[in-house]
């Protein structure tokens, strides 16, 4: 199956030189980070989907969000300090002081920009082979909504399939909304989030790109000290490696 798994949120890792940016403690960047971070999801997709190209950002989504539209005028979260460059946490406190020009663009310039290159060169090198690719966006998700969250009152079902209008097909969706749960998970479409990636050079141009966005509710492998459950975690692998065949004859 010509796959490119998305994991754009699984790292922790803030750089030494973004580090003076923010204005909170240590500890409390730490609990922001443990609050927002898609645990284990480089793990649990790359497991679940071995042949696939993976696209994993590097650092965490509090040094530069590469899920979210460059320019702030586009991106919805923006207006709760959490566009491409977050100025805001998860209970919508400032957490960082405004940055230059100069500082905004060099984190564009390390991170974002060269990330969505990679993704956009391993679209491309699908298409080139196969003729076709399936993106799948791949997150996980708190068991109970954040306060910045714009949909707070939605549905937390054990999964979330986010879909696009153009770059997700409904055999596509359904196939895999059947396949959890036949496996016994409950699912729902773009609910508590909603969309799915696809880099700009094929969005809403190129149907030979499909995609998939794959939100894993926490509480399926991670306990409430954010420690991992491994029996959880194999469950989350198991099922999501059967959807390799529905997605595949999907597309």
């Amino acid at each position: 199956m010509p796959t490119v798994l998305h994991i754009p949120h699984a790292s922790t890792v803030v750089p030494v030189e973004a580090r003076d940016q923010f204005l909170v403690d240590p500890k409390e960047l730490a609990a922001e980070i443990q609050r927002l971070t898609d645990h284990a999801t480089d793990r649990i997709f790359t497991e679940a989907f071995p042949d696939a190209i993976a696209c994993v950002f590097p650092v965490s989504r509090f040094v530069v969000d590469p899920e979210r539209f460059e320019r702030d005028s586009q991106e919805p979260m923006a207006q709760k300090g959490m566009g491409v460059i977050y100025t805001h946490g998860t209970s919508c406190q400032p957490i960082r002081r405004g940055l230059t020009y100069n500082e905004r663009q060099a984190l564009l310039e390390i991170y974002y920009h060269p990330h969505h290159k990679a993704l956009t060169w391993a679209v491309q090198r699908h298409i080139e082979k196969f003729g076709k690719c399936l993106i799948l966006d791949s997150h996980s998700f708190t068991a109970d909504a954040l306060p910045c969250e714009q949909y707070p009152n939605a549905e937390r079902l054990d999964f979330c399939l986010g879909t696009d209008t153009f770059h997700t097909p409904e055999t596509l969706v359904a196939n895999a909304e059947r396949e959890l749960k036949r496996n016994g998970f409950s699912v729902a479409r773009d609910e508590p989030f909603k969309g799915t990636l696809v880099p700009t050079e094929f969005y809403r141009c190129d149907r030979r790109v499909r995609s998939l966005m794959i939100e894993v509710n926490r509480r399926l492998y991670m306990n409430d000290d954010f420690t991992l459950c491994v029996r959880g975690l194999e469950r989350v692998v198991a099922v999501l490696s059967k959807l390799g065949p529905v997605l595949d004859s999907s597309i």
